[in-house]
C-alpha cells in the first residue's frame, strides 16, 4: 500500500476526482495510522527529546503562547542554548488547556519523515508533518483556513471537527482531506487528542512559468532618467523589451524545461539517511543483502559525462555503462553484489558507494 493508498483508499480516485477540489474521508486500519505517532511518541517528544522552539509551540484560546511561556535556556559544553522546552512547563499549560504543536515533525520523528518522504514522490509537491495534542475538551484555534491542501488523521482521542459549517468526528482510523482555503476548525471531545496533519505545500504553473521565464529577462537596466517628463520613452522601451521577452518565451524548449523542473524536485528533499551509521560499520561483502531505501526515489537521467542519478537530495554521476545495473538496483526488492553484472572489485565499489549515498542500505 503506497502512503496515498493509505490517506485517501484510492490513489488514483484521488489524483484524478479529488486533488485540490473537495473534501474526502477515508476510514484505514487504525493501527497503520496510530503506529504514526502515538500518545506514547508525543510524551516521549515533549519530555524526553530537547526540542526546541519553534519545533513545539502552543496555543491557548486561539493564540499562539510567547515561547518563553514553555521554554528556558541552557548550556552545552559552555555555550548557551535558546528556546528549549522545558517539560514542567508546557504540561501545565497543556492541563490548563492549552494545545501543543508539534512542528516539522518530518524532520526527526522517522514514521512521519518515511510517510512524507513517499507522499512527496507519488504527489509530486513537497509535503511536511505536523500534530496537536489537545487536553480534553480544549479548542487549540478558531475557525481557519489554510494556504495549502492538508490530510488530516487522528491517532489518540476523538475530536469533533467543524469543516465548511458541517460536523466530522474524527477518531483513530479516520483520515480527511481537505483542499486550500477550507474553512475548519476542531474540538476535543472527553479524552487528550492527538492528530497529525499532513500540508501539501502545492508547486503550481505560476511558479513553474516564473522559473522558465525568470531567466530569459533582460539585464536590469535602469529605467531611463528624466520618464516622469516623457512617459512615451517608457512606453517604447517596454514595448521594445516585451516584443524581445515575447520571442525568446516562443523559442523556450519546454521539454527542456520540464525536465529541468523534475531535476530541481529530485534533486532538492530532505537528505534520508536514516540507518547510515549502522551501515558506515558493516563490511559490505559479496553476500551482504542489501535493499533500496524507502522513500528515496532513483531516476536515471543520460548526461554528456556519463549518467546522473537523481537520489531526491542530490545527483550523483556515474559511468554511462552502468545504467543496466543501476536498473537492477532500482528495481530489485533485495539484492547482493554477486548479483550484479560487474567484475568483484567493480561491484563492491559500487555498491559502498551507493550505501554511502544512501541510495541502499544494508537489509536487515
Amino acid at each position: 500500500m503506497t502512503a496515498l493508498d493509505l490517506l485517501s483508499g484510492d490513489a488514483r480516485l484521488f489524483v484524478e476526482k479529488i486533488w485540490a477540489s473537495r473534501t474526502h474521508l477515508h476510514r484505514a486500519d487504525p493501527a497503520a495510522l496510530v503506529g504514526l505517532l502515538s500518545l506514547e511518541d508525543a510524551d516521549r517528544l515533549l519530555t524526553a527529546s530537547a526540542l526546541r522552539a519553534p519545533a513545539l509551540r502552543i496555543a491557548h484560546d486561539g493564540s499562539v503562547l510567547p515561547e518563553k511561556k514553555f521554554t528556558r535556556p541552557a548550556t552545552i559544553a559552555g555555550q548557551q542554548l535558546t528556546g528549549l522546552v522545558d517539560p514542567t512547563k508546557a504540561l501545565a499549560l497543556f492541563r490548563a488547556g492549552a494545545t501543543i504543536v508539534f512542528q516539522g515533525l518530518h524532520r526527526y520523528h522517522q514514521p512521519l519523515a518515511d510517510l512524507v518522504a513517499e507522499l512527496e514522490l507519488e504527489l509530486g509537491h513537497p509535503c511536511q508533518a505536523n500534530a496537536y495534542l489537545t487536553p480534553p475538551g480544549s479548542q487549540g484555534f478558531a475557525v481557519h483556513s489554510d494556504t495549502h491542501d492538508v490530510f488530516v488523521f487522528q491517532t489518540a482521542g476523538t475530536k469533533d471537527w467543524e469543516v465548511d459549517g458541517d460536523p466530522i468526528m474524527m477518531e483513530p482510523g479516520l483520515s480527511l482531506y481537505l483542499p486550500t482555503g477550507m474553512p475548519h476548525a476542531a474540538r476535543a471531545q472527553d479524552a487528550v487528542s492527538l492528530h497529525v496533519t499532513i500540508g501539501i505545500n502545492q508547486l503550481t504553473w505560476r511558479g513553474l512559468l516564473r522559473r522558465t521565464v525568470e531567466g530569459l529577462l533582460p539585464d536590469d537596466e535602469h529605467l531611463p532618467a528624466g520618464y516622469l517628463d516623457d512617459p512615451a520613452a517608457l512606453r517604447d522601451g517596454l514595448a521594445q523589451r516585451l516584443r524581445a521577452l515575447a520571442d525568446r518565451i516562443g523559442a523556450v524548449d519546454t521539454g527542456r524545461a520540464a525536465e529541468t523542473e523534475v531535476r530541481r524536485f529530485l534533486t532538492s528533499r530532505s537528505p534520508r539517511l536514516a540507518g547510515g551509521l549502522l551501515d558506515a560499520v558493516v563490511e559490505i561483502g559479496d553476500e551482504t543483502r542489501l535493499r533500496r531505501r524507502a522513500g528515496r526515489p532513483c531516476v536515471l537521467r543520460d548526461v554528456p559525462d556519463g549518467l546522473d542519478v537523481l537520489l531526491g537530495d542530490r545527483a550523483l554521476t556515474l559511468p554511462a555503462r552502468l545504467r543496466p545495473v543501476l536498473e537492477q538496483l532500482r528495481l530489485a526488492t533485495e539484492v547482493t553484489p554477486a548479483e550484479l553484472p560487474l567484475d568483484r572489485q567493480s561491484r563492491l565499489v559500487l555498491c559502498r558507494r551507493l550505501v554511502r549515498e544512501g541510495m541502499l542500505e544494508v537489509a536487515r
